[in-house]
């Protein structure tokens, strides 16, 4: 079967999956930061041991540096004017309207999703499985996401299944990132790719660095130490394929 079907059904599964937690029922917060840090230890090690090293081979070290810092003050951009996520908390840093906040939360994951999108079509340069291996770790930091954007409309609508589709339709941007990425990565310069490879590794490490790896260490034990390695782990064995 064509990879890129396998593709766009492990992009889209996070927030579809996680909505339908959501208005179900919510998994235990130490479950959550397990899920959170095996994410963040794939999102690093795809980084650094793909991404920028791809980077830099296609064109420079200076290259690679500067798409990894626009990477980041690109996130950094974003965090600063869309809503953003406490997965403990399954609320917005400001405002005390629950249902206000639920819409905003799921207006800043389109949002957000866009470049996660696009993050995935990397493979459309270097190889496949890297591709894969991104939309699995997106994927499972979406779950947690898509929780915290369908059980606040749910709980302060009472209505299931418009709380899921609202949610669940936040997976769209991700596949709109993806097919605009994969048609720029076409038309553009070398040059430009290797841009684009080490701002998709900033990108990663941003995200990493400001939500994953933060949430899924408060309030949790150290063994969740374990579940990053185990993300690191399962990069270094796929690339042995």
């Amino acid at each position: 079967m064509d990879p890129l079907f396998w593709i766009v059904i492990i992009a889209v599964s996070g927030p579809v999956i996680g909505s339908a937690i959501g208005i179900l029922r919510m998994p235990s917060f130490g479950y959550i930061c397990n899920m959170l840090c095996f994410a963040a230890g794939v999102m690093l090690a795809i980084s650094f041991l793909e991404l920028i090293p791809e980077s830099t081979a296609i064109s420079s070290s200076w290259i690679a540096v500067l798409g990894l810092v626009l990477g980041a003050l690109a996130m950094y951009a974003l965090d600063k004017t869309i809503p953003h996520i406490h997965p403990r908390l399954c609320a917005q840093e400001q405002g005390c309207n629950l249902e206000r906040t639920s819409i905003y939360l799921i207006l800043g994951m389109f949002l957000h999703n866009f470049p996660e999108g696009m993050a995935i079509a990397i493979g459309s340069v270097t190889e496949t499985k890297v591709s894969i291996t991104i939309a699995l770790a997106i994927a499972i930091h979406n779950i947690p996401e898509g929780i915290c954007t369908s059980a606040p409309y749910y709980h302060t609508t009472g209505k299931r299944l418009p709380a899921f589709l609202l949610s669940a339709a936040t997976a769209v941007p991700i596949l709109v990132g993806y097919v605009t990425a994969r048609y720029i990565f076409e038309q553009v310069s070398a040059q430009v790719v290797a841009l684009l490879i080490s701002s998709t590794a900033g990108l990663m490490i941003y995200i990493t660095a400001d939500e994953l790896i933060p949430h899924s260490c408060a309030g949790a034990n150290h063994q969740t130490i374990f579940s990053l390695i185990l993300g690191v782990v399962f990069v270094i064995l796929l690339g042995g394929f």
